[in-house]
């Protein structure tokens, strides 16, 4: 504990020490108190009970110190969080991108990175945007942890006050695979900084009409365009193939036409693709239209 990797720990550290201290004592004082009473007055030594006058001094004070104990505790909490959502107006900007299952991180210039890399003693606002489902941005040793909405824009931000590799994990439960979205935070000089942006590809911005619509409607959270596969079937060379499909506990062979790209959109628990769950994916109807349909057909038909 207070460490300087970021310039948050000494703040977030404090409050859990005190309000944890706080907790131990009157774990342990409690309790020790219980057993004090049930030994001191158990009933084979008092068996008839007596009547106990009440206590003004020790009603106000056991009503006044647990108030002004709580409000220190709120202060103490309140005085680690506050700083949190203050933002330099000098700060470097970052989005973040989260997607199940993994991060990314873009740079000025459409610029594109797995591991979200920084200058150290430099503060950094980051852009925190959900492509699919709720997702917490969280890098322990930073102690900063922000939910990630689909939907909304959040942010956070700190000053990194140490050289080296630091887990960023996700702390909402985001799927079947939400225990392997990671990535690394990398701390660096500024010279290094540099030379790492400056050499950092730009992202290649796809601009078929067919590839936003799929974007837009988080399809790649769960359909990968490059083969690999995710919750559902890659769409990495789909059209005009022949798949295997579950329908009412039938399997048969189907050809991906526009036709069952179109089932498959409105009504995707009808022909289930082999080897994958039923249920997962919900009815585009109403929100992709027939015109939307028509450009993933010909978007899909370049996958090859």
């Amino acid at each position: 504990m207070f460490s300087n990797a970021s310039n948050f720990v000494h703040g977030v550290d404090k409050a859990t020490l005190i309000i944890g201290g706080f907790s131990l004592f009157f774990l342990v004082a409690f309790t020790g108190l219980m057993i004090f009473f049930v030994i001191k007055y158990n009933r084979k030594k008092h068996p008839k009970a007596t009547q106990v006058k009440d206590n003004i001094l020790l009603e106000i004070t056991w009503t006044t110190v647990p108030i002004l104990l709580v409000l220190y505790m709120f202060y103490i909490g309140w005085e680690g969080f506050f700083p949190m959502r203050q933002v330099p107006k000098d700060a470097m900007h970052v989005t973040v991108l989260a997607k199940m299952w993994k991060w990314e991180f873009q740079y000025p210039g459409n610029k594109l990175s797995d591991t979200l890399v920084l200058p150290i003693n430099k503060a950094v606002k980051l852009d925190l945007v959900s492509k699919d489902v709720i997702h917490g941005f969280f890098i322990p040793a930073f102690r900063v942890k922000e939910d990630v909405v689909p939907g909304q824009t959040n942010y956070s931000w700190f000053i990194p006050g140490e050289l080296g590799d630091y887990d960023l994990l996700c702390s909402a439960y985001c799927g079947v695979s939400h225990s392997y979205m990671s990535a690394v935070v990398r701390i660096v000089s500024d010279d290094d900084y540099n030379t790492w942006l400056s050499t950092l590809s730009v992202k290649k911005v796809d601009n078929a009409l067919g590839f936003k619509v799929i974007e837009k409607n988080g399809c790649t959270a769960c359909h990968s365009l490059d083969g690999t596969k995710l919750v559902g079937p890659s769409l990495k060379g789909l059209y005009g193939s022949t798949v295997e499909v579950m329908s009412n506990g039938v399997k048969r062979k189907v050809t991906v036409d526009s036709l069952y790209i179109q089932s498959s959109i409105l009504d995707p628990n009808k022909d289930i693709a082999d080897g994958y769950p039923q249920g997962v994916m919900k009815s585009y109807k109403g929100v992709i239209n027939d015109k939307d349909i028509e450009l993933i057909n010909e978007y899909l038909k370049t996958l090859k």
